[in-house]
């Protein structure tokens, strides 16, 4: 049934399209028709995939299928690093059994295992068609052109630099509304195997976490498409043609090739990962400690994350958060913004059930799905700096906003699906 917390989320709808709109390059190119197409997309998306019995049943052996990954991926870690990885024949008296998932051990190698899987899949063709047809699905709903589109589908499954790698010979004849569509759309979403990685972050709270996250990543990317094509309109007249041939694809020699090559990319990605949060939690630990020496306010010492949390409260609230939930929500946004997704899904998982709505909890696992923080900034420069050099100093004036974008997107995303039913979800 729909009722006030579904109307709640529709403000959030409206106040993320009319921020979009007053930044906008053109005020009086607002893509109407798109915007209604996106987010009936949107919807009609997350109804069926949680709808539908069919595709229920297959989002359901989705979970299913993390969590077996998961287990299998335990067993590697377990060889290599013993009693370390958190099994449960340990050496010493268990006195905290919570303290047996570390994230070196329990996140991190899954990545570094999906990573290798995508690349076999890649190689036997499986991965390669599911990317054309989502990008089939992306040029005839939304009215992209054909190398974006499939760019745009390749980023929902490989993440934000490497989705552009398939059309890397297009994207110096790309408009600047396409390339900041790229942009925004890669920052809008997460790669897939982020979301195993989020799936088993959330599984202990959140029922069938892996269909969220799924879906999450799914669904936002024609939210970035949307509000990208707000800020920056189209301009068709910018638009050189094209005739897409072959894409830039990596290409393996055997399956035994594409599971080394594989690993040695997800080793990079979990190294990046490990190191972008060892370096900004230690940042936003030394300005509180800075924060800390000022006067007490509340009772408690000021922090990063209590400034985050009154700022983005209002956000959270309009996605459809009950307002008791609001202050944690809006620090978990900040979070996400400042210290990447990954510690803000860590914050959310650790949360108790009961300590707060499950509407809120499912509201913020999709407005947390996405890339849109300060690291990927960096990401993104370093990354399309060596795709198209050429066009690295428009890179560098739209990435911030493409950034901000990205993480609107998500939050569209969340307002929808707190639009929709909960008997929807199972709640």
């Amino acid at each position: 049934m729909f009722g006030p917390q579904n109307a709640q989320s529709l403000v959030g709808v409206a106040v993320i399209l009319g921020l979009c709109w007053a930044a906008s390059e053109n005020r009086r190119a607002f893509p109407w028709k798109l915007a209604i197409g996106a987010i009936a997309l949107q919807a009609i998306l997350v109804a069926a995939l949680f709808g539908f019995p069919v595709l229920r049943a297959g989002l359901a052996g989705a979970g299913q299928a993390v969590d077996g990954l998961s287990a299998s991926t335990q067993a590697g870690v377990a060889f290599v690093f013993g009693f370390l990885a958190g099994t449960p024949d340990q050496p010493y008296p268990l006195t905290n059994p919570g303290g047996l998932f570390v994230f070196a051990f329990r996140v991190l190698p899954v990545i570094l295992v999906v990573c290798a899987l995508a690349a076999l899949l890649w190689h036997w063709r499986i991965l390669k068609w599911i990317t054309r047809g989502f990008g089939v699905v992306f040029e005839k709903t939304m009215g992209l052109r054909g190398a974006p589109a499939l760019a745009t589908a390749a980023t929902i499954f490989m993440g934000q630099v490497e989705g552009p790698i398939f059309i890397r010979s297009y994207l110096a004849s790309l408009s600047r509304s396409e390339l900041f569509m790229l942009l925004t759309v890669g920052m809008s979403c997460v790669s897939g195997s982020t979301m195993v990685a989020y799936a088993t972050i959330l599984k202990g709270v959140l029922p069938n976490a892996a269909a969220h996250v799924l879906t999450a990543s799914i669904v936002s990317a024609p939210a970035g498409v949307l509000l990208a094509r707000i800020l920056a309109p189209r301009d068709p007249a910018a638009e050189q043609p094209q005739a897409l041939g072959p894409e830039a694809e990596k290409v393996y020699g055997s399956s035994v090739d594409a599971l080394i090559r594989g690993t040695s990319d997800g080793l990079a990605i979990v190294m990046n990962v490990a190191a972008t949060l060892i370096v900004f939690v230690a940042l936003v630990a030394m300005v509180n400690g800075l924060l800390g020496l000022a006067p007490r306010m509340g009772g408690a010492p000021l922090s990063v994350e209590r400034g985050l949390g009154v700022i983005f409260a209002p956000l959270a609230w309009s996605l459809g958060v009950a307002w008791k939930d609001a202050g944690l929500a809006g620090s978990l946004l900040g979070a996400k913004l400042v210290l990447t997704e990954f510690t803000a899904f860590i914050r959310l998982a650790a949360v108790p059930v009961g300590a707060i709505e499950p509407r809120t909890r499912v509201i913020m696992t999709y407005a947390l799905c996405g890339f849109a923080n300060v690291a990927s900034v960096g990401i993104n420069l370093a990354g399309y700096s060596v795709l198209v050099p050429q066009r690295r100093a428009e890179v560098v004036g739209m990435v911030w906003k493409a950034m901000a974008a990205g993480f609107l997107a998500t939050c569209l995303t969340a307002s929808i699906v707190g639009a929709m039913p909960a008997a929807l979800f199972g709640g």
